[in-house]
């Protein structure tokens, strides 16, 4: 077994190269994605087209009749700045969590002495020692088993989205794969952001809603099947609990927070149920009422 030093020298060294690699790839399609805006432009208005059609509207919209009867109090340096504004939080949130992983590795590093200083008594020691070792246990589980969960989730859409087609196949596949470590919302992004450039792409057809009906089929077995089937009870956090950790821990660090909300919430309900007066919070957070589960 290597050291504990080693081990978070390596684990650091793995997120910063996920998030490099990530980051890269962004970049990348961003210009791929300039050369297919005129494309995507005309396969929307199309789509306009048709609704208008299909609805009744006997003149045919064009992007002259659409910026003049719906489009002209729309700023497009408003649009620009807002989407610059959210590129930027969405890089900026993903440099502040390798910060929060790489002070926490560093933190590990004095937790034993630390432990060692904190009471004059040996058994009062080894009793906190112990909980540590459970916390960090179940959430190194919890969190691999979570990167196999996402992996898989990016690589079954991968091959959906690239079977039909779909431009920046690869890209998608990466942004489904990290929204998957946000519970709920991230099923919910992993289908309908795809969808929506497929819809640029496909117009309404044939091919976006087998995209769509795929995409969603991939999501909800994955997550109702195979996701609990190898979670089971790791961290054993109702539902509710886990939704409130999602607003209050995205409120306090935003995106970073959405990603840490889960683990960080399992950690504080674990230390909890250790003491008496605080494990009636434990057992309301917990799914299953039980916290004495391993």
């Amino acid at each position: 077994r290597l050291p504990a030093s080693v081990q978070y020298t390596l684990a650091f060294l793995l997120i910063a190269l996920a998030f490099t690699a990530t980051f890269w790839l962004v970049v990348l399609n961003l210009g791929r994605l300039v050369e297919l805006a005129p494309a995507y432009q005309a396969t929307l208005l199309a789509v306009i087209q048709d609704v208008a059609a299909r609805v009744g509207i006997e003149s045919q919209p064009t992007w002259a009749t659409l910026r003049q009867d719906y489009l002209s109090h729309v700023s497009p340096q408003r649009l620009l700045t807002a989407a610059a504004a959210t590129v930027s939080s969405v890089a900026s949130g993903l440099v502040v969590g390798v910060l929060y992983v790489a002070f926490l590795l560093l933190e590990l590093r004095a937790v034993p002495k630390k432990l060692a200083n904190l009471s004059d008594d040996p058994a009062a020691v080894a009793q906190v020692e112990k909980v540590l070792t459970r916390v960090n246990d179940r959430i190194g589980t919890y969190l691999a088993l979570k990167t196999m969960v996402c992996l898989l989730t990016g690589f079954v859409s991968w091959v959906v989205m690239a079977g039909l087609g779909l431009e920046l196949a690869a890209f998608w596949a990466v942004l489904i794969a990290l929204v998957n470590y946000v519970p709920y919302i991230g099923s919910f992004l992993g289908v309908v952001v795809p969808a929506s450039f497929g819809l640029l792409q496909f117009g309404l057809g044939s091919e976006l809603l087998l995209l769509l009906v795929l995409l969603a089929a991939a999501q909800l077995l994955i997550g109702n099947v195979l996701d609990p089937y190898l979670m089971a009870n790791s961290l054993n956090l109702s539902a509710f609990a886990i939704l409130a950790s999602l607003a209050t821990w995205s409120a306090l660090w935003g995106i970073s927070g959405a990603f840490l909300a889960v683990p960080l919430t399992a950690c504080i309900a674990m230390v909890l149920a250790e003491f008496r007066g605080t494990r009636p919070i434990a057992v309301l957070l917990s799914k299953t009422g039980r916290v004495d589960e391993e």
